[in-house]
């Protein structure tokens, strides 16, 4: 086989990355109607909706942020929880330093760009080429259509009234946990999701609006940290402990 291929071949594979990252746009932009209704409905105006998705632009943040607002919590602690559960993203973006090799403006708008979709687009091409057109497609196409999607919501929640005679005031939870769900793969992510959940169910009637999610946050954040802890190599022996006589000896002039 060649080791270039045809520009036929190329060509075709960028169309691929470019349907893909179409077919996600299409499907969060349409998630972002959800979300234009569901901001509107926790009490933020169009204006602040739309300013939200334009300026934060990571959909979990934003449905923390909308849920604790709506549910009466504190402005600081909707702000906690939302950055809480962005700071997945400064991971993401050091995967993507030196796949992107981004300099000035363009790393400023890059940063705001990654997120869960486009950094999958992006490390999971099979060239750095590929890697980077799937990151550029997929942020602008999801960009456009998550913020057409926040518009058009929040006009249309705007019209409905009272929330609560729809039931929307228990979307934004339901919303969050839809986002959760997908990344509970192993027993262990499923044991932290449920311990963190049981805090956050138990502080709900003794603490303000917005606290249990940080509570629940912080058990996660626990969990990671005592996973990152260095441990002994399996099967390495153990330092022995010195005898009374060895002991006696180098005490010994």
């Amino acid at each position: 086989m060649s080791a270039s291929r045809p520009a036929s071949a190329v060509l075709e594979t960028r169309r691929a990355v470019i349907r893909d990252a179409a077919a996600i746009g299409i499907a969060t932009g349409a998630y972002g109607i959800s979300f234009g209704a569901l901001g509107v409905a926790g009490g933020l105006s169009v204006a602040q909706t739309c300013a939200l998705s334009l300026l934060a632009f990571t959909g979990a943040s934003q449905f923390a942020f909308v849920g604790i607002v709506g549910a009466g919590g504190a402005g600081l602690s909707a702000v906690l929880a939302a950055l809480l559960l962005g700071t997945r993203n400064t991971f993401y973006g050091l995967r993507l330093t030196d796949l992107l090799r981004l300099r000035g403006l363009r790393r400023l708008a890059g940063a705001h760009f990654v997120i869960d979709e486009t950094t999958a687009m992006a490390v999971g091409r099979r060239s750095p080429e590929l890697g980077r057109a799937g990151f550029w497609y997929t942020a602008l196409i999801l960009f456009t259509l998550w913020n057409l999607g926040t518009l058009l919501g929040a006009v249309a929640g705007a019209s409905l009234g009272d929330p609560r005679t729809y039931g929307l005031d228990a979307a934004a939870p339901a919303a969050f946990v839809a986002l959760l769900w997908p990344q509970l793969t192993t027993a262990r992510t499923r044991a932290v999701a449920a311990i963190g959940a049981l805090v956050a169910v138990a502080l709900v009637p003794v603490v303000p609006a917005g606290v249990p999610v940080l509570a629940a946050g912080a058990v996660a954040v626990a969990f990671g940290l005592r996973s990152a802890s260095p441990t002994p190599a399996a099967g390495s022996p153990a330092e022995p402990e010195p005898s009374s006589a060895q002991a006696a000896r180098e005490e010994s002039p």
